[in-house]
This record gives C-alpha cells, sequence and structure tokens, in this order.
C-alpha cells in the first residue's frame, strides 16, 4: 500500500485516515485528548471507552467498525492525486476489550493486521473469527501479514486462558482458604480471568474505583466491587504489585499475590515448600517442546504444573496470555498462508522475526533471526529501533528486556527498585 494512505496504531503526521487495534498503552503512544489529524476507526466496544481514555477528545473523530462487515474509504494518492478506494473489516481479536484485526483489501492487494490476539485452539469465540475471516477471504491471498509476534519463539508454550483461570489460578485461592488474594492487573484486560475466579469461587472481586467504571462501561454490574469488607479477592493495579506491598500487607492478614502473565517472570523459583496443599498443581502436566523446523516433543513432568511457579513467599505467577502461544501463532499462519508477513512487535522479549521459524509455511527461506529496524506504516509505535538489552530488576530476581521494562513502565507496573 502507498504511504500517506492509511496507519494502523501509528500516531506520527502524513496519513488520511488512521487505525486503533487496541486501548493499551502500547498501541496509543502518541495519541491524546487534542488529537485533531484525522478520523480514527476502532470497533464500538473501543469507541466506548475512548472518553474514559482520553477526557475531552473530539469524539465527532472517531468512526465505528462494526465486527464482520466491509467499510470503504475513498482516499486521495500522495503521488498521483487520484482516488484509491480502501476496504477494511474489523475483525475480533480476542485480546482485551474491544481489540481488532483489521483486513484491508483493494488495488493495492489484501493486508492484514493482527494487532495483538489470541486465538485458542478450542475457543469458541476465535472458531467465530476464524470464520469470519476466511469467509471475508474467500479466495483472495493475504499479500502482507502484520503479526502480533510478541511470543513467536519456542520458549513461549502456556496453557490456554481457561485452563489458566479455571484449573491454576482458583486452585492457588482456593488452597489458600485463609489469605485474601490480590492480583495485579491493568486498567483493560484480563477481565475474563476475574470472572472465571468469581464463578469458581462464588465470591464478588475488589477493585480500584477507576476500573469500576471500566467494568459497568463494559455490562458488568453485579460481580465488582469497592467495597472490601465484601470479598477476600482483590484485583490492584500492576503499579502497586510488588514485594513490599505484600510484605505491608502481610504484616495484618496472610494475603499472597498473583501474576497473571505469558512471560517467564522466574528465572529461580522460590526455594520454599513448593508444595501447594495438596493441590491441583501438584498433578502431572504435558509440555510441548518445538524446534525451529516445526517438530514437537512432548516432555512429561511429574512435578508442579511448568506454568505456575512461586518465586517468593507470597507471590505466584501463572502464565495467563491474552497474546497468543507459539504453536497458536503457527496455526494462525497456517490458516492465513500470507505471501510475506512482518512483525508488529520490532523488539519484543524475544526480538524474532516470525520468518525465522514460519517463512517455511509461506515457502520463504529461512532468514537471520532478528527483526530489521525498518520503518513501518503498519506496527505498534515506538518500538522500532529499540536496542534489546537483558536487565536484572530488583529484588524479585527476574529478567526482563530493556523494551519490556519500558512498556511495564508506561502501563504503570512498580519495580521494586534495590
Amino acid at each position: 500500500m502507498e504511504k500517506g494512505l492509511i496507519s494502523v496504531d501509528r500516531w506520527a503526521e502524513g496519513s488520511q485516515a488512521y487505525f486503533l487495534t487496541n486501548l493499551h498503552t502500547d498501541h496509543t503512544q502518541g495519541l491524546s485528548s487534542t488529537w485533531a489529524m484525522a478520523p480514527i476507526f476502532c470497533s464500538r466496544v473501543t469507541a466506548k471507552l475512548f472518553p474514559f481514555k482520553f477526557p475531552n477528545f473530539n469524539l465527532s473523530l472517531l468512526r465505528v467498525l462494526d465486527l464482520g462487515s466491509w467499510h470503504s474509504l475513498s482516499l486521495i494518492s500522495p503521488s498521483t492525486g487520484s482516488k484509491v478506494t480502501v476496504q477494511v473489516m474489523a475483525i475480533d481479536a480476542y485480546h482485551c476489550p474491544g481489540a481488532v484485526m483489521f483486513l484491508f483489501r483493494g488495488e493495492f492487494g489484501c493486508m492484514l493486521n493482527t494487532g495483538d490476539f489470541r486465538w485458542e485452539k478450542n475457543c469458541e469465540r476465535a472458531k467465530l473469527a476464524k470464520e469470519m475471516l476466511l469467509n471475508a477471504l474467500k479466495d483472495d491471498a493475504v499479500d502482507v501479514l502484520y503479526l502480533d509476534n510478541t511470543y513467536c519463539n519456542p520458549t513461549f508454550q502456556f496453557p490456554t486462558r481457561e485452563v489458566a483461570a479455571k484449573q491454576q489460578v482458583a486452585d492457588i485461592i482456593s488452597s489458600h482458604p485463609d489469605h485474601d488474594i490480590v492480583v495485579g492487573i491493568d486498567t483493560l484486560g484480563k477481565e475474563d480471568l476475574l470472572l472465571h475466579i468469581s464463578n469458581a469461587l462464588n465470591v464478588k472481586i475488589w477493585v480500584w474505583p477507576e476500573r469500576l467504571q471500566t467494568m459497568h462501561i463494559l455490562g458488568f454490574h453485579d460481580i465488582f466491587t469497592t467495597d472490601t469488607s465484601l470479598t477476600r479477592v482483590r484485583a490492584i493495579p500492576r503499579y502497586s504489585f510488588s514485594i513490599n506491598t505484600l510484605e505491608g500487607l502481610n504484616r495484618m492478614h496472610p494475603t499472597i499475590g498473583i501474576i497473571p502473565s505469558g512471560l517467564p517472570w522466574v528465572v529461580k523459583p522460590f526455594e520454599g515448600n513448593g508444595k501447594l496443599f495438596d493441590s491441583l498443581l501438584t498433578s502431572g502436566y504435558n509440555r510441548s517442546k518445538v524446534s525451529s523446523e516445526g517438530g514437537k516433543q512432548n516432555d512429561k513432568s511429574n512435578g508442579n504444573l511448568e506454568s505456575v511457579k512461586r518465586f517468593h513467599k507470597y507471590v505466584y505467577s501463572v502464565q495467563y496470555s491474552d497474546h497468543s502461544s507459539y504453536l497458536e501463532i503457527e496455526e494462525f499462519i497456517k490458516l492465513v498462508q500470507p505471501t510475506s508477513m512482518k512483525g508488529i512487535v520490532s523488539s519484543s522479549s524475544c526480538n524474532v522475526d516470525p520468518f525465522y521459524y514460519f517463512g517455511r509455511i509461506c515457502g520463504i527461506n529461512q532468514p537471520s533471526q532478528k527483526l530489521d529496524n525498518e520503518h513501518q506504516t503498519f506496527g505498534r509505535g515506538g518500538y522500532t529501533g529499540i536496542e534489546k538489552k537483558r536487565k536484572r530488576v530488583g529484588r524479585l530476581g527476574f529478567y526482563l528486556s530493556r523494551v519490556t521494562v519500558m512498556r511495564r513502565g508506561r502501563k504503570g507496573i512498580k519495580l521494586d527498585e534495590n
């Protein structure tokens, strides 16, 4: 597509139409309440949440795209001055509320930008989205796939969100019947996790006042509360989740904390008694190992679930992810069969070009592992060109890339300083 027509999740000048895949901070860098450059296209849910994130925004600039319907845009070619028609469809990305993919087609061909997404294999919502995408494509080929490559590395294997929530998180909580529970979450996302906890334990969930407003906008009116006397389970902002916070809470009442994330937070797990009160966490777990050739090996472990780590006597890390795992990315690429593809995260925690592992699916020879830092109109703003460095962070003893630290800083996570 010619430069100067559209931008996805990038907010620099020079485009005629802008598209927002979701409202997470790493997709809105450069966007503010004073935006006035051009219309912004987004999902209906994102449009409902928009005024809460950007107060006093000129809402007449928002254009709502209903899922599964083609919408036509008449733009002007910057090079020739002639009319250009672009068709676009929004498709459920199942990442956070309002998150969508954008499928574009026109004389330039067919392009798909996934934004952040997770389509789990046996998820009904993902199946509907797949059908929507395939029906939209019909016999068209995807010329360029702009892919969420956050976990584009064979080391990133984690359970479905349903398993992580219903079996792992709920089991940790039920195994601590006399403890208060704090779960670190962002200002948007992980709602399904909280609903699973509420249903499994038949409890309300405490959230902070601003988060309660978001829950009400999303239609959740009876499950969440700001009254701490009604529940022992609290969802707190990740920026207030720290070892110091948990140690302070435990001086008043026994409390454990849970970090839900696909990131491998733990380098060296807590060396205390790892037995979780004879809970389900001590059952066997089948772990998959995948090579760059796509082969799958089963490594049957008989210890604790590999996706649950206890890295402090008060803290558990559960690999509950709203991004696709490595195998899910592979299945998605097999479904789409793109001619070419580019990662939208050019400096992620693994920093891998999708072609390195998946070029064989598209019939492309395996390139170098590192992504180039070419400027792209499609992609997540603020990541390109950042050198990846690994860094030890504070007393928790885990390692994050510099990019991850920056991303979490923008999202508000509190990294305990030594």
